[in-house]
């Protein structure tokens, strides 16, 4: 397979490089000194900046910062956190890999080929993402959830962005921007430093990632 960081530009290198060294300076400082959740975190910066370029490493290392931040959110008591990452963003995050393999750009095979959403698509995001948020809030409140609104809330946004990044659409990183949102409120009130940083740096990078998309597509539609 290529290797996705010949594919950078430099701000992009710039860019996965400083929070890179914010998530390491986070552990070396934070009093919690968390190793798993920082490795979590370096893993899901480099994923970000990757699916920010429409690389399939991008979705490679999703699955795997998945299975981190499950067992992170599991020590916590974030059974939503652990259901929607674990059950649901790793399994559609390989459902997404499929699809962007089998749709590369024309112009660069590497990159996955951006598809503008048709009414069909927004109308499907929204029922899914209600009746699955429905589900799973009943689900959580008998797990004894903690931050139930919250969590619940967090599973509606990642279902919105987990679709339409299956969907290619650049409105992918906007869903998950909302979800960082909601995420950093999540570990402000668990008190866990590490993550509070680790999402803030992950909200930069999707709103790079909305930037970076526009501009695919842009490219893609004159190409």
């Amino acid at each position: 397979m290529h290797n996705p960081f010949k594919k950078l530009s430099k701000f992009e290198f710039c860019l996965w490089l400083c929070s890179m060294v914010v998530v390491i300076l986070c552990y070396i400082f934070s009093p919690q000194r968390d190793l798993f959740s920082t490795i979590g975190s370096l893993i899901g910066v480099t994923a970000l900046i990757f699916t920010a370029k429409g690389d399939i490493w991008g979705q490679i290392l999703i699955i795997i910062f998945a299975v981190f931040y499950g067992v992170v959110s599991f020590s916590r008591q974030y059974y939503g956190e652990m259901i929607t990452y674990l059950g649901m963003s790793a399994p559609m995050a390989v459902v997404a890999l499929i699809a962007w393999i089998r749709h590369p750009s024309k112009e660069n095979k590497s990159e996955v080929e951006v598809k503008r959403l048709t009414p069909r698509n927004i109308i499907f995001t929204a029922l899914f993402a209600i009746a699955v948020t429905f589900a799973f809030y009943f689900i959580l409140s008998a797990l004894g959830t903690a931050q139930i609104y919250l969590s619940t809330l967090s599973i509606a946004t990642s279902i919105i962005a987990a679709t339409l990044t299956y969907l290619r659409s650049p409105f992918y990183a906007l869903g998950y921007a909302a979800n960082d949102i909601v995420l950093i409120a999540l570990w402000v009130l668990a008190g866990n430093l590490a993550m509070i940083i680790c999402f803030i740096v992950f909200l930069i990078n999707d709103l790079y990632g909305f930037y970076n998309w526009q501009r695919m597509q842009k490219r893609q539609s004159k190409a």
